[in-house]
Formats: structure tokens, sequence, C-alpha cells
């Protein structure tokens, strides 16, 4: 779940797709001459554009690229069908949506045989929203967390649980996540409540936590978690994994008198991942097999980390980094740190109904 986009202009979007569709060469040396085009859509800066050229090159497939900000963005696009895409590249919960209501493609694993590069812990967690592993095949993955200052947070004060976002001594100093779903897990995490919770009463006392919790919050911001931080505005931020690989570059090129460490809170927390899928309406499904397969290459898929920065789940990909980020646990977390993390599940319009109303009461108070 890309989190460091910004919002894209339509005519950029289409700007894009020209600019993006024409890097490559689909005659080039080693290409298949004519072997057509595929669409992509995809999160805004979310791919290494080299590589785009580099697929287009190999395979002589003209890649039309056009980008979204967030999974409700892309989700009507795709649904109604105004312009077909063959691959796209949605979250965990949203993937879900698409399935139950009959918008993917089963991919053919037979044009797909770098899937065996794909980590099967990931794989497997996958299966929390496409359960035979029919429709998807993972491309990021991270953790949300509590990032903190070390120059403004004293070490025995440091945040180890979601519940200490509720503590006095931050008063102030607390950035939360503008966004619903993240805000509730933080809530219900804190209660010892599953963050895909159908149950109204449950989610209801979250309702009251956060707006308990107002007072001691500086703000409700998305992208600028991460500059804040580093600017040290605030005490501590809930945060994406994928941002600390900058995160960290900054605070050491900067020279930065303090540290920002990032933690996983003890109740658990919310292990997305964003995967390749391909809509049921796909004209070329055969390039947009072709496409998941070269982003599963293994040296690929490390010029993608090393370009966006989020997790990467091609087991291939990681062996290739250098140890230092191997062993940097911000971004690689122990496996059995996640024991008690979830994937978010799409619940289904009704219940996402109760989480909006919920959450415009939240804002409104």
């Amino acid at each position: 779940m890309k989190k460091n986009t910004i919002a894209v202009p339509a005519a950029l979007i289409l700007s894009a797709s020209v600019i993006l569709g024409g890097c490559g060469k689909s005659d080039a040396s080693g290409g298949r001459e004519g072997a057509g085009e595929v669409y992509v859509y995809n999160w805004g800066e979310y791919i290494d554009e080299e590589v785009i050229s580099m697929f287009e090159e190999e395979t002589g497939i003209k890649v039309i690229y056009d980008m979204f900000e967030t999974n409700e963005d892309m989700y009507p696009v795709i649904e109604a069908g105004g312009r077909t895409y063959d691959v796209v590249c949605p979250s965990d919960y949203m993937i879900q949506k698409m399935v139950e209501n009959n918008m993917l493609a089963e991919i053919n694993f037979d044009n797909v045989p770098n899937i065996s590069h794909i980590d099967p812990v990931y794989m497997e967690r996958s299966k929390s929203f496409d359960p035979e592993n029919k429709y998807s095949v993972p491309y990021c993955w991270g953790t949300v967390g509590i990032l903190y200052n070390t120059g403004m947070v004293a070490p025995e004060d440091a945040p180890t649980r979601w519940s200490d976002l509720w503590d006095d001594k931050f008063s102030g100093e607390i950035l939360m996540q503008d966004s619903v779903r993240d805000a509730f897990m933080v809530a219900l995490k804190s209660l010892n409540y599953s963050m895909n919770s159908e149950d109204e009463a449950q989610l209801t006392q979250a309702r009251d936590l956060l707006i308990a919790q107002k007072p001691l919050v500086q703000a409700y911001v998305i992208d600028q978690v991460r500059d804040k931080m580093i600017g040290g505005e605030a005490a501590v931020g809930v945060i994406y994994s994928g941002e600390m690989l900058y995160i960290q570059e900054e605070v050491e090129a900067q020279g930065l008198d303090y540290d920002l460490e990032y933690v996983i809170p003890e109740e658990g927390t919310n292990v997305w991942i964003d995967s390749w899928v391909i809509p049921s309406s796909a004209k070329n499904k055969e390039n947009a097999e072709a496409w998941i397969n070269f982003l599963c290459r293994p040296e690929i898929a490390k010029m993608n980390f090393e370009y966006i920065t989020y997790p990467t789940p091609n087991k291939g990909a990681f062996d290739l980094l250098d140890d230092d980020l191997k062993n940097n646990k911000a971004l690689f977390p122990d496996v059995d740190s996640l024991d008690n993390c979830e994937v978010f599940q799409y619940l289904g319009d009704e219940v996402d109904s109760i989480y909006n109303n919920l959450w415009k009461e939240v804002k409104s108070n």
C-alpha cells in the first residue's frame, strides 16, 4: 500500500501514460516485434521507470502506464471499464473485494514461472484475501508502527504499545494517520480487538477512544508524517515501515542529533500486501502475465526495492541485498514478531459504511 504518493491530476496521469508508454523500444534487438501492448495501472512512484524500459526492450511489449492515488480511486475505474487495464496493483482488502465481485481473472502460472522467487510466507499471508492464491502475486509489503524521536522521548518513555498513544506525556506531539481503517486499527488493537472487527459495539468503543485521544493529537496526516518527524516537529507518529529507509538516510545525511526509531506495537498491527492482479476485462492477459513474471525476476525486484524502499516479498531479491539492509528490522522484521498482526480484509459495503460514519464522528467531534 504505497503511502508516500501525492494527488496526481488527471491531465498528468494521461501525460504519464504517453511518456512511460513510449520509453521502451518495442522493436528492440532481442525483443518480439509486434508483441502488442500491456495497460498497467499502479500507485504513483511505485516502480523504477528503467524497469519499464527494460521490459519493453526485452519483450517487445509496449507499456501504457497510468497511476492512481488510493485503492478507492482505482476500484471504480476498473469496475466501470471505461479504460481497460491488463494488470493492476491493489492492496490486500481491495483484492478480496474484486475477487468477490468477479472482477479478476485467474492467473495462468505457467506463464509466471518466476513466482517461485516469492517467499512462501507472503503467499501464505495472501490467502487471507486470495484463499487459493489464484488471482494475485505479491509485489510489496510492509507494516504500520510507531516512529519516535529519541531526542524528544526519554528511553524509559519510549512507546511499545498502541495504548501509549493515549498517554498525556505525548500531548500535542502525536501524529495520527488520516485514514479510517488505519486510525481504527490503532484503536481496535489497543483494545485487543481484531482490526477487521465487524462488531458495532467494538467499533463504537474504538470511536470513543479516538475521540478521547483527539486533545493529545497534533495532526491527522498521511504523507507529512515522514517529513514532520525528520524535522523534529512531533515526538511520535503512526507511520508505514516502507518510509524507514528514506528516514534513516535523511537522518544521517542531515547530521541530526537525534534518531528516529520504529516500533511494531506489542498488540500487533497491520501487515499489508500490495499484489499484481489481472482484471477479468483484460484484453492482453498473456502480456500481463509476462509483466508479472518480469517483475518477479530477482534482479528486477531488487531494482524496484532500491527505488521504492518498501520491503520486497521476493526472496531472490532479498538474498541479493547487502547484509545491513537484510538485518534492518524496521524494514524486514522477524516473522516471529508478526504473530499478533493481521492483514486488512474487505468487510462488505454495510460494515464499510459503519466505519465511515464513525470516522466522520471522530473527525467532527
